[in-house]
């Protein structure tokens, strides 16, 4: 099984002594999930945390083998402001993650899509009041995260798939959720002269009966036509039947001169070494 590059207490270590830089600061979490701080400020962007999945689907035809450890138990996470859901597979909205974050977070604010609210207070056993509701085209001031909602695509353009765009500061951080592509999407995108695409690059295969992503060229292509000055990729290397070879990707990016930087889970990407 793949290791961290860092986890528990030394990854609570490395986000504590971030603080003490100035700039953006981004840690990658696995599947989809990352950690954004900005000015003390802390944002997770569709965290998956258990083995929720694994445990679900041991006994089936589609058994979702974890091939990376947890990064980190959320309850070390005691200091999250905010936490998105970009739609409602459990990979993206997952109980076992959300309910010990809430519970260590008295104050922390959630955002999904309006069209989940329900959904989401069931799975999660909370007030339907409690998520910041967004349609797309709709925007949030969270902390110190502006939020805006734009489509996704997975498999189709609807209004339980959403995808993000963090405003830290002078800092734009586009998280595409699970998306494939679909008409109008970079011409939605470039507006907010994204610095940073957070992009899937697991792709589409029928055969594994999932909804479908970018693939590895798909995703270089995007942060080419969006005009993004880095390309993080994601969802990879989390269950070994829907999984990509980030080599591929770097490979992609490469070839057509697209900016990136490929992170191990656990990992720290900041503005002060933006392609080291």
């Amino acid at each position: 099984m793949i290791e961290p590059v860092l986890k528990d207490g030394a990854l609570i270590a490395d986000i504590r002594a971030a603080r003490a830089s100035e700039g953006l600061h981004l840690w990658w979490l696995g599947q989809s999930g990352f950690l954004v701080q900005w000015h003390g400020r802390h944002l997770l962007l569709d965290p998956y945390l258990s083995d929720s999945l694994t445990r679900k689907y041991a006994a089936t035809d589609k058994p979702h083998v974890r091939m990376t450890e947890r990064a980190i138990d959320p309850e070390q996470l005691d200091f999250i402001d905010v936490v998105t859901s970009s739609h409602n597979h459990t990979d993206h909205l997952d109980a076992e993650t959300l309910g010990p974050l809430l519970r260590v977070n008295p104050t922390i604010r959630m955002v999904a899509p309006e069209a989940n609210r329900k959904f989401v207070a069931d799975r999660l056993g909370i007030d339907a009041a409690f998520p910041v509701g967004l349609a797309s085209g709709q925007s949030a001031l969270l902390e110190a995260f502006r939020i805006h909602a734009v489509p996704a695509a997975h498999e189709e353009v609807g209004p339980e798939y959403l995808g993000y765009v963090l405003e830290c500061g002078p800092y734009s951080i586009y998280h595409s959720g699970d998306t494939l592509l679909y008409e109008g999407m970079a011409e939605t995108l470039r507006p907010f002269h994204v610095d940073v695409a957070l992009l899937p690059i697991n792709g589409r295969e029928p055969s594994r009966r999932v909804a479908g992503n970018l693939s590895a060229m798909e995703a270089a292509q995007l942060g080419r036509e969006i005009g993004a000055r880095l390309v993080i990729p994601c969802h990879y290397e989390m269950f070994e039947f829907n999984t990509a070879d980030p080599a591929d990707f770097a490979e992609a990016a490469q070839s057509i001169g697209q900016p990136y930087r490929v992170l191990r889970c656990g990992e720290r990407w900041d503005t002060a070494t933006p392609n080291a």
